[in-house]
């Protein structure tokens, strides 16, 4: 038995609808599962419903974008209270960064001869946020381009073409919001930060001193070197362990955890998720206090 706890839908730059992905979890025969749409929790409501109604745990979940050092990483919370005030705030902060940053990048394009405009990005999005992943599938569409991971090498990566800076808080300010609204934080993916695994001792040390509660583990761009060592910097720092397929629909993953893609996170992750939640947290103290926000 497997969950998949970490997803991503037309909320933010998956192509599913919550209601797609709880069928493909239930028929791939998951027995928990996590909607982590990035800066938002729009969706996750309706996935708990749909959910309980088809016979399958749903915990809550986002995934949140934040500072570190030099560059960005991304935190997972799970368990959070989706109409939390804190919670709301920032999420609205980084969305209205989100926004900005994808004037600024229409504004290169539009500067390099690609003629797409903010109307186009935003009917594509449809319900969820705009961002590079959607204006990645325009540039696609018009020709500009030969296929997404094109529009990333050439435009859209960091210190590329259209490259811009984004609002986002720290990685400790990011944990305390998720605190904040009772979930747990979980640094997601980390064999992508540095594949060559120099920084992720020091990385994953620095963050548990931040009260970060667990890492993702079970990763399909995990290798079984990067799970050792992840499975040893989570013991020697006492933090959970989670797993899920990042899936987003495209061409990246081929389905959720389970037998259409091999990959199989226990179901016992859940349930230390849920222990952790019973345990009360007190907030850190550092919450909206730094001043460079810019980011991935």
């Amino acid at each position: 038995m497997c969950v998949d706890l970490h997803t991503h839908s037309v909320y933010s730059d998956g192509t599913a609808t919550p209601s797609q992905l709880i069928s493909m979890a239930v028929a791939g025969g998951l027995t928990g599962f996590a909607l982590t749409d990035h800066d938002t929790v729009e969706g996750v409501q309706e996935a708990m419903v749909l959910g309980e109604e088809q016979g399958i745990a749903v915990i809550s979940g986002l995934e949140l974008s934040a500072r570190h050092g030099e560059g960005c990483i991304h935190i997972l919370g799970y368990g959070v209270d989706v109409e939390n005030l804190q919670l709301a705030e920032g999420l609205a902060q980084l969305q209205e960064g989100r926004t900005e940053r994808n004037l600024k990048i229409l504004a290169k394009l539009n500067g390099l001869g690609i003629a797409i405009t903010s109307e186009e990005t935003e009917r594509l999005s449809g319900c969820g946020q705009t961002g590079r992943p959607h204006i990645a599938r325009l540039l696609l569409a018009k020709g500009y381009v030969q296929t997404l991971n094109q529009a990333f090498t050439l435009y859209l990566g960091r210190n590329k073409a259209a490259w811009c800076d984004r609002f986002a808080y720290s990685a400790a300010e990011t944990i305390a919001i998720i605190h904040e609204a009772g979930g747990v934080a979980v640094l997601a993916h980390p064999g992508i930060i540095d594949p060559e695994l120099k920084a992720q001792p020091q990385l994953i040390r620095e963050l548990a001193e931040r009260h970060l509660d667990g890492v993702e583990i079970y990763y399909p761009g995990h290798n079984f070197k990067m799970i050792q060592l992840f499975s040893g910097l989570a013991k020697q720092h006492r933090l959970l362990v989670t797993g899920g397929s990042d899936y987003h629909g495209d061409s990246r993953i081929k389905g959720l955890a389970g037998k259409a893609t091999g990959f199989f996170p226990p179901d016992s992750i859940m349930e230390q998720i849920r222990d952790r939640l019973r345990v009360s947290r007190t907030p850190t103290p550092e919450v909206l206090h730094h001043a460079d926000h810019t980011c991935c």
